[in-house]
């Protein structure tokens, strides 16, 4: 039985990842910030495990990793994320705001990456998936979205592109991926994809990743996105 971890696992696009493996007889691992993101995790069966983490704690994430310490992990999807401020233009920024939005999408996902390499290692499919976003693309950024946001998924894309060359001798393939605009919580209700048709696309081009698509940034619905 395969297994995924998928961090931000309580709602969302996280919860979503959760559901769908667990329907395919997937070992799921989740983690979650709290109580309420436990209990949606727990009405998906005895395969999904919830872990409590806060991406952003390193001491969380190595007890996370302490925790899982000999267990294969093949698919691991660095979810958890924040928009941050909405409408932040130059002369109207909240740096502190900034600063945070940097530490969870960025540097939580680093800090998860780098404390489970060898279970990614040890398992069959070697596989991590960052959901990033194409406003995240500096090739087609036309000024959409707000600067902590923008700026974090192409930094998140960076590392991701960093770690697929790093890692390429160990045979795990690394790839940044877009789930399109969806009606989530943060997508908000006039966005124009489910969650369940997002992250089935997403499912299908996971399942068929090689060592070529390692180093991409691949949208939804299988194109590539220009760094």
């Amino acid at each position: 039985m395969p297994t995924a971890l998928i961090t931000g696992a309580g709602r969302g696009l996280g919860l979503e990842f959760a559901r769908q493996y667990a329907a395919d007889r997937w070992r799921v691992i989740g983690t979650v910030r709290d109580a309420k993101g436990k209990a949606a995790l727990a009405k998906l069966g005895a395969n999904v495990k919830s872990r409590r983490l806060d991406v952003t704690d390193r001491k969380q994430v190595a007890r996370l990793a302490a925790g899982l310490k000999g267990i294969p992990i093949d698919v691991l999807i660095l979810n958890a994320g924040v928009y941050g401020p909405k409408g932040a233009r130059f002369g109207k920024l909240d740096y502190r705001a900034w600063e945070e939005v940097i530490r969870v999408n960025v540097l939580g996902p680093a800090a998860v990456a780098d404390a489970l390499i060898e279970n990614v290692a040890a398992s069959e499919r070697r596989t991590i998936v960052m959901i990033s976003s194409r406003l995240g693309s500096i090739a087609e950024n036309r000024g959409d979205g707000d600067l902590p946001y923008n700026t974090s998924k192409s930094a998140l894309n960076a590392l991701a592109k960093g770690l697929a060359v790093a890692l390429r001798s160990r045979g795990i393939v690394v790839v940044a991926m877009s789930p399109g605009w969806v009606r989530t919580d943060m997508g908000g209700r006039s966005a124009p994809l489910a969650p369940e048709e997002s992250i089935g696309r997403l499912r299908k081009l996971i399942g068929g990743f090689t060592r070529e698509h390692s180093g991409r940034f691949i949208s939804h619905d299988g194109s590539g996105i220009p760094w």
